[in-house]
């Protein structure tokens, strides 16, 4: 009863489940396309990064580097600005949703045992990493879509995204700046001290989560997932009970949904009348349509109609801000944090910047690009 009753309540999974239902009911396809839409390798890279943050935080590992990071940093205006430089430098690298199973957990420690503003810190860091992976070709799957297919050099393509991430980069400091508290971090004496840490289970999951993020690089990340799964069975089954299969399922349920509706014949033959040519207009469409579909659908949906890949790279990074569907790092970085009122405090923060980002990002790229 107590599972039906949390499935109802997941109305993320249940809309695109609707969506993905109605669709195959009145537009049927062969499954190979079902497949195709599945995009099984994400599916397999995100429970595998949900099974290896879980364990980190079952091990205390977070808990312990929370304690260490407040004793080192005084501030909550200092404290965000690290979260949020951090969250931006390390999905450059790691990936905007790799970075976020990182930091987002460390977030909620660091609030459990201070004043700080979680919900806050969590937004931010969302808006960091779709600012700090645009500068990356691997920083997001979009980046990483358009590099390959536009056959660009990575140092040009990072050139070319140089002048956008700044940008974006600057607002969200401002944001973070005129956001957060100016205050003294107040710590809670009895939640700083005595975290036990399990060096096996921690050892484990690092371990694991290094290798998942290899094999996610090298393109084998269904078989990073299914070999992580073997030695979690056997030595931590508590921690695959603990994770979140809703998440894996909802997206499961958007990538279904999304990318049939991305190939349906009306849709297809509206984009066959845009002049994607104009940069303005092909700016934004890529917004509008990650804003409705999210950005690496939106990617999928524009690419062959597209004569510029780094320009629609700009369009649809930039319309990873906005509605919490326009990145799925937004949606991994809500329901991480499981904060009251987190979608709409989100969206409170993400439309405006948006309308701010958009315009200034353009007018920047077009100066400078």
């Amino acid at each position: 009863m107590a599972g039906i009753k949390r499935l109802a309540q997941e109305r993320l999974l249940l809309g695109f489940a609707l969506l993905a239902l109605i669709l195959a009911v009145a537009d049927p396809r062969p499954v190979s396309d079902y497949r195709r839409w599945l995009q099984l390798p994400t599916l397999a890279g995100l429970l595998g990064l949900l099974i290896c943050i879980q364990g980190i935080r079952d091990s205390g590992l977070v808990q312990r580097a929370a304690a260490a990071l407040v004793a080192r940093v005084h501030s909550l205006r200092g404290l965000g600005l690290l979260l949020v430089s951090s969250a931006a430098l390390l999905s450059m690298v790691l990936t905007n949703d790799v970075s976020l199973f990182l930091l987002v957990p460390l977030t909620l420690a660091i609030g459990g045992m201070s004043n700080l503003p979680v919900l806050r810190a969590v937004i931010l860091e969302a808006l960091a990493v779709n600012a700090g992976s645009t500068l990356s070709p691997i920083g997001n799957p979009q980046n990483l879509l358009l590099w390959q297919y536009g056959q660009l050099p990575f140092l040009a393509f990072t050139r070319a995204m140089l002048p956008v991430f700044a940008a974006m980069f600057v607002l969200v400091v401002a944001l973070t700046v005129l956001w957060m508290p100016r205050g003294r971090v107040q710590l809670h004496a009895e939640d700083v001290d005595g975290h036990p840490v399990s060096i096996a289970q921690a050892m484990l999951s690092v371990g694991a989560l290094a290798s998942m993020v290899l094999m996610m690089e090298h393109g084998h990340a269904v078989l990073g997932a299914m070999l992580l799964l073997v030695p979690f069975a056997l030595l931590e089954r508590g921690t695959l009970l603990r994770v979140d299969w809703l998440l894996l399922a909802t997206f499961a349920a958007i990538f279904v949904g999304l990318g049939h509706f991305a190939e349906l014949a009306p849709v297809q033959h509206a984009l066959d009348d845009l002049n994607l040519d104009n940069p303005l207009t092909l700016y934004v469409s890529g917004i509008v349509a990650s804003q409705l579909i999210s950005n690496v659908p939106a990617t999928v949906l524009l690419l062959r109609h597209a004569p510029d890949a780094a320009a629609l790279a700009v369009a649809v990074n930039v319309g990873g801000f906005g509605m919490a569907i326009g990145s799925l790092a937004n949606l991994i970085a809500l329901r991480l944090a499981k904060q009251p009122r987190g979608g709409w405090l989100f969206h409170l923060v993400s439309v405006p910047f948006l309308l701010v980002c958009a315009p200034l990002v353009y007018g920047v790229w077009r100066w400078l690009g």
